[in-house]
Parts: C-alpha cells; sequence; structure tokens
C-alpha cells in the first residue's frame, strides 16, 4: 500500500530565495527547526517547492512530520515584506480551515531566519490517484458518492470566502482511519511562492496555481473563482468515470467543451450535472460547491418520456398533370439558380467560419501552451492549421511548443515553412534562430537574427540572443555591439549589462567589466551572478580584498552558490589568510560534494598548514572524483612523504608519473622517497629521468651525487664484509 507520509504533522516552509534540488538537501539534512524538527529525508519536489520528513524532537517518541519548502520567485526586500504579509494572514484562513474535520488542522506557524513555516496535522493515507488508475472506469453510484464527499468539503472552504485552485486526485486523500476523503495542499499559500514585486509595487503571480488539466481557462489566465473549484471536481468525477486522464479527454473544437459521455457509462441525469461542473464559461457553472451539492442530491432515476406526433393525411394533388409538370421544371431551374447563387455565398461563409474558428483555436491553443502543457497546445495549433493551413500563428505557436518540448528538428521544420509562407515573417526568422542556437549551428542561428533585426531592428531579445549566440562563438566584440543594442532599447536590462561585462572580461578589459558589472548590481542589488562575475574581474587585477567583498555580496544573496565560495577562498590564499581559506573551501564541498577543485586546494592548504593527515583525507576525495589527475597523487605523495610513510608516499608518485610520465617534479620526488627506503639504484634512476626531462634542475642533480655516494658506500660495506 503506497502511504502518503502523514504522520502526526505537516510543515510548510516559505524560503527567500531559490536553491537547486541537488543542493537543497545536502543543507536541510543538517537543520532543525526552532531547535525542534529535524530534517531526515527527501520526498519529492515540485514547481513551488520541495519535501521533507522531518522528526518533532520534543515529544514523546520523535513523530515524524513533513516538511514542505515553498520557493518564492524573488527575495528583494518588498516581496520578502508581502510575503511575510501574506504568510501570516494565509496561516489565519488555514487555522480556520482546520476546524473542519476533513482538512487537516493547523498546529503552529512560525519564521525563523526571514523564512516561514507552517505545522499541520498531517493524515495517513493514500492519495486518490490510487484509485483513479488508467482504464479503470468506477461505478455511477461510486462516483456520486466520491463528488458528494469533495463537495461537502468544498461547501464549507467556499463558505470562509476561500478557494482551493488546486484540485487534483493527488491533493484527496483516503484517511486509513476511516476511509473518508481529506482535502490537503491548499493553493492559496503557493501564492506566498509565485508572487513578486516589479518595480510598479504592486503583487505580481508569476505562475498559474494548479494541476494542468484540472484548472479552467479563468484560473489559467489568474482570475480563479468558486466554480473553478467545481471545474476541477467534475474533472475528477469524469476522470473516474472514463479511466482517461485529463490530457486524453477531447474537447469540441468550436465550442471547447469537454466530449466525455461516449467514455462512461452514466445515467443523463448524472451526466448533465457533471456537464454543467465543467462547462468552460464559468458563468454556466455552479457558482459554488454548495450549488453543485444540492443539484446532486436531487439527483432522480431518469424518467423517459417518448412523445409520438400524429400521423399525417396523404392529400390528393388537385392541380390538372400538364400544369404540374410545367410548375415542376420551373421549380428546378429557379432551385438550380438558387443554388449557384448560394454555393458562391457558402464558399465564402466558409471560409470566414474557418477563419474565425482557426483563430478560436489558437486562442485555445494558446492558453494550453501557457499552462505548459505543449503536446495538448500542438495537437489544438494543428486543428486550426487544418481549417487553415497558411494561419502563420499556429504554424509558430506550435513551433514554440515543440521548442519547448526539446524537439529541435521538428521546430525548425516548421519555423522554415512560415518563412516560405512570409519570407518577412519576424517571428519565424527569431524562432528559427533560437533553434538552431539550440541545435549549436550557430552560424546559422546568426545569420537568422541578422535577417530578423532587418526586418526590425527594436526587438530587445532578439538582440539579446544575438549576443548571446556571438558570446558562444567567442566573438567577444560583436557581441558587446549586440548588447550594446539592447542597452539603447531596454536600459535597465540588468542580465544584457552582466552578459556585456562577461564579454570585456574575456577579452581582458578588465576595468570595463566591473564597470558594467556594477551597473548590473545597481540594477538588481541582489544580482548574485554579477557579483561572483565582478569578483573574478577583481581576481584578475589581483584586487584580492575587493574580490571577496565582492563574493561576499554574492553570497548574501545566494548563500548556497558554491563556485562563490570556491572563488573566495582562492582570493584568500592569495592574501595567505589559510585558515579562512579552508573555511571557504569547506562551504564549497559541503554545498557540492563533488567539487573536485575545492577537495584538491583543502588539500594543499592543510599540507601547507603542516596538517598533512587532513590533507591526505582531501586529496583522496578529489581522487576519487578525477582519478587520473597526477598532480593530486604528486601532492598526496608529498604529505605522506611529510609524515615519513615513504612506501605510500611512493606509490602516490607512482601514480603521479603514470598519469603525466614528463612531470620532472614527480620523477625527482620519487627518488627522494626511494632514497629515503634506501633505494639507491632505483633513486638514481628516478633522479636521472627528472634530469632529462629538466636538464637544469640542480635539486635533481645534487640528489642523485649523493644518492651515488650511499650507494658507493654500501658498496665498500659489502667489500668490507666479505
Amino acid at each position: 500500500m503506497n502511504v502518503a507520509f502523514n504522520s502526526r504533522c505537516f510543515i510548510k516552509k516559505v524560503a527567500t530565495w531559490n536553491i537547486s534540488s541537488k543542493y537543497d538537501l545536502n543543507w536541510m539534512l543538517l537543520t532543525k527547526l526552532t531547535g525542534r524538527y529535524h530534517i531526515i529525508s527527501h520526498l519529492g519536489g515540485g514547481g513551488f517547492g520541495a519535501t521533507y520528513i522531518a522528526e518533532d524532537t520534543q515529544l514523546p517518541d520523535k513523530p515524524h512530520c513533513v516538511v514542505k519548502q515553498l520557493k518564492p520567485q524573488a527575495s528583494d526586500p518588498l516581496t520578502l515584506q508581502t510575503a511575510r504579509r501574506l504568510f501570516d494572514t494565509e496561516a489565519q484562513v488555514l487555522y480556520q480551515l482546520g476546524t473542519h474535520d476533513r482538512i487537516p488542522r493547523l498546529l503552529a506557524y512560525f519564521e525563523e531566519n526571514q523564512e516561514f513555516y507552517l505545522v499541520q496535522e498531517f493524515i495517513k493515507g493514500v492519495d486518490l490517484s490510487q484509485e483513479l488508475t488508467p482504464e479503470t472506469k468506477l461505478s455511477e453510484d461510486t462516483v456520486i458518492s466520491l463528488l458528494q464527499e469533495i463537495l461537502e468539503i468544498l461547501q464549507f472552504v467556499h463558505a470562509q470566502k476561500v478557494i482551493h485552485r488546486d484540485i487534483n486526485p493527488r491533493n484527496l486523500l483516503r484517511r486509513e482511519a476511516d476511509g473518508k476523503l481529506i482535502l490537503i495542499d491548499f493553493g492559496a499559500v503557493k501564492q506566498i511562492a509565485t508572487q513578486t514585486i516589479p518595480l510598479g509595487g504592486t503583487v505580481k503571480l508569476t505562475v498559474a496555481i494548479g494541476t494542468p488539466g484540472y484548472v479552467p481557462s479563468e484560473q489559467a489566465h489568474g482570475n480563479p473563482k468558486y466554480s473553478s473549484d467545481i471545474y476541477a471536481t467534475g474533472i475528477v468525477a469524469i476522470q473516474a468515470l472514463t479511466g482517461l486522464s485529463p490530457e486524453q479527454l477531447v474537447k469540441d473544437v468550436d465550442t471547447d467543451e469537454i466530449i466525455w459521455q461516449d467514455c462512461a457509462t452514466v445515467s443523463p441525469e448524472l451526466a448533465e450535472i457533471i456537464d454543467k461542473m465543467v462547462c468552460y464559461d464559468f458563468r454556466v457553472r455552479y457558482p459554488s460547491a454548495e450549488a453543485a451539492l444540492q443539484a446532486l442530491k436531487n439527483l432522480k432515476n431518469p424518467t423517459v418520456t417518448i412523445a409520438l406526433a400524429p400521423a399525417g393525411k396523404k392529400t390528393k394533388n388537385k392541380w390538372p398533370k400538364a400544369f404540374r409538370k410545367k410548375i415542376r421544371w420551373q421549380k428546378v431551374l429557379l432551385a438550380v439558380g438558387i443554388i449557384s447563387v448560394g454555393l458562391v455565398s457558402s464558399l465564402f461563409i466558409l471560409n470566414a467560419l474557418h477563419s474565425a474558428n482557426a483563430v478560436e483555436l489558437y486562442k485555445q491553443a494558446n492558453t494550453l501552451y501557457d499552462l505548459k502543457r505543449y503536446s495538448e497546445a500542438i495537437a489544438t495549433y494543428n486543428q486550426a492549421l487544418q481549417l487553415n493551413p497558411n494561419y502563420l500563428p499556429a504554424l509558430i505557436g506550435q513551433g514554440k511548443s515543440l521548442y519547448e518540448l526539446k524537439q529541435y528538428p521538428a521546430s525548425l521544420a516548421l519555423y522554415e515553412k512560415a518563412i516560405q509562407i512570409q519570407p518577412q515573417y519576424l517571428e519565424a526568422w527569431s524562432g528559427r534562430g533560437f533553434v538552431l542556437h539550440k541545435l549549436q549551428r550557430d552560424e546559422e542561428a546568426l545569420a537568422s537574427f541578422d535577417k530578423a533585426t532587418q526586418i526590425q531592428n527594436n526587438h530587445p531579445e532578439i538582440w539579446q540572443a544575438r549576443g548571446n549566440t556571438l558570446l558562444d562563438l567567442k566573438q567577444y566584440t560583436e557581441a558587446i555591439n549586440s548588447y550594446e543594442k539592447v542597452l539603447e532599447l531596454k536600459q535597465d536590462d540588468y542580465e544584457t549589462w552582466n552578459n556585456k561585462g562577461w564579454c570585456l572580461h574575456n577579452l581582458h578589459r578588465y576595468e570595463e567589466a566591473i564597470a558594467a558589472y556594477d551597473k548590473a548590481t545597481e540594477l538588481k542589488s541582489d544580482y548574485d551572478k554579477a557579483w561572483y562575475n565582478k569578483g573574478n574581474s577583481l581576481i584578475n587585477l589581483h584586487r584580492y580584498q575587493d574580490a571577496i567583498a565582492a563574493y561576499d555580496k554574492a553570497l548574501q544573496s545566494q548563500p548556497k552558490n558554491d563556485r562563490a565560495w570556491f572563488s573566495r577562498g582562492n582570493a584568500l590564499i592569495n592574501l595567505q589568510k589559510y585558515p579562512e581559506a579552508i573555511e571557504s573551501f569547506n562551504q564549497a564541498t559541503t554545498i557540492n560534494a563533488n567539487d573536485y577543485e575545492a577537495w584538491y586546494n583543502k588539500g594543499w592548504l592543510f599540507h601547507k598548514l603542516q596538517r598533512d593527515e587532513e590533507a591526505i583525507t582531501a586529496y583522496d576525495r578529489a581522487i576519487q572524483l578525477k582519478r587520473d589527475d597526477y598532480q593530486t597523487w604528486y601532492n598526496r605523495g608529498n604529505s605522506y612523504y611529510s609524515l615519513k610513510k615513504y612506501v605510500e608516499a611512493l606509490a602516490s608518485y607512482n601514480k603521479a608519473v603514470h598519469y603525466k610520465a614528463d612531470h620532472a617534479e614527480s620523477w625527482y620526488s620519487r627518488g627522494n622517497a626511494q632514497f629515503s627506503l634506501q633505494r639507491y639504484p632505483d633513486a638514481i634512476a628516478s633522479y636521472e629521468k627528472a634530469i632529462r626531462l629538466n636538464p637544469n634542475y640542480q635539486a635533481a642533480t645534487n640528489a642523485k651525487n649523493q644518492a651515488q655516494s650511499f650507494l658507493l658506500v654500501e658498496k665498500i660495506k659489502e667489500k668490507l664484509k666479505i
């Protein structure tokens, strides 16, 4: 039995920065929230956050809880302030909702280090997706019971003036204790993660909340209603009756209504209720759960009434036969004339209808595209093209959808077809460029962007893409020209300032690069990439203290930036602040345990500080990640040599010369280890190899002479023994 990890409490976290799931777990496993909730494992993640199992260390038996981390799209102070206010409001809402037996209770909520948590009762059970398996059709009675359960919960939710916004089988748990449905994961709380504050100061949601397939059009456009929950509930009912997922359901091309009854065994009365629940136009749906629940309760067995029309009398035609014949021919001629005129008119009308329908289908496809349901969008764009094969917006829409699905050759073919239809079509040329860039055909991509800018040269996105392509081609000067064009059109584009700085850096124009990075951080003070890149330019100017300050700014915005920690460590090495450098590299390897360079540098620093046991441990970790690096083996040998473990040192030097036979220092050090083991002939051979590689290697020459002297003494001793 699959269990949805429900035990006694449920914690949702609203983080103030985005961290990649790869590093998030490493960090969270070190965390004990408020000194109480200890994170012990990772459950999964989605667009709004990640989920972990924790244990409540302050209760008997340390019962498990679930930590759900929500990730805001921005971390500026205004967004954080708004998130805090929104969090407080939604916590109060969840507290009120938790008074219902079928909604998890809110046990606590708190803020810690500018991060927010909700602690909810979490119910042990199985989610409804385990019951609604593919091709499994539930009976009508079962579905009525299912609908009634969901609507009863929603009736309470709507009465609290709350819209759930994410009704779907995975958010409906079958409680193990009594088999009743429990509603979880309210979409309102996800608003904390998806809201940003643009320059105007107005809250804006960055993505639509909800699960694709269960989201009606008005909710997809950011305007949810109570009836949006009714729509999603109706989709669950259709899924239960048909055994089909929402993605498999067919929609009427003209009305966008769902066609499903031919896939189910259902009474007309229940079908009518469900049809009203999932109506495309929210104004036609039941306005609330209460209204839908009442309709369901009023459901009765269908009564079939058949109305028979009275049989008509056949009357005799009283007109004379000749006259009737003449009339008949006149009717035929008149009909032919009417039909001829009608056919011409019909062609015009048909074309007009096709164009109108193509536009409507195109709009529907755009909605699916916005919902990231790209396969469905492609099918809908295709329906529009069947009505109007030369409808360029639909052709471009298909190309964009295929691009998102990473089907780049198919996307390219559509853009090129659009160009054949309309050679001066801007979106076709720009789209072609984006696809070619993904296919690493950068010269062709550049030609497409050039054509697009010839058609219309005031699109910053195209100039930006052209600059990025030139950057990949390492044509930095030309890339700068494109970025400057972007900045003429859009002066506040901080990403372009950063890209311009990177080009200047690669041209070794470090002062100018720093000026560009400064402009980027002036526009976005928490732009960690620009701070990090500025630090790298400062390193090249040997301004190490300033570089550390820049890396600190990057880490203030993004504490989990392992490369910033690594570069900060290098700057500290140059300042000979070795213990602080080790701490920076420790941070880098905590975030990214596979950072070979950080492990190597830690080993070098430990050796420098005569902490050779720790140096060897760090080198061993580096070797696990990159076994064929001779330098690591060589340094590892030096640490063993310092510890007078000459056998182990020799083994490391052997590895070093195996991977790089022309490294004179490794041969010299190998000779030293052999000398210390009194293996003088072997030592002499190693020194000679070092001297052949570097004839001016005086230390090797001196060591060879010393080894030869010791060998001579040994031979004399042997002769004296005889």
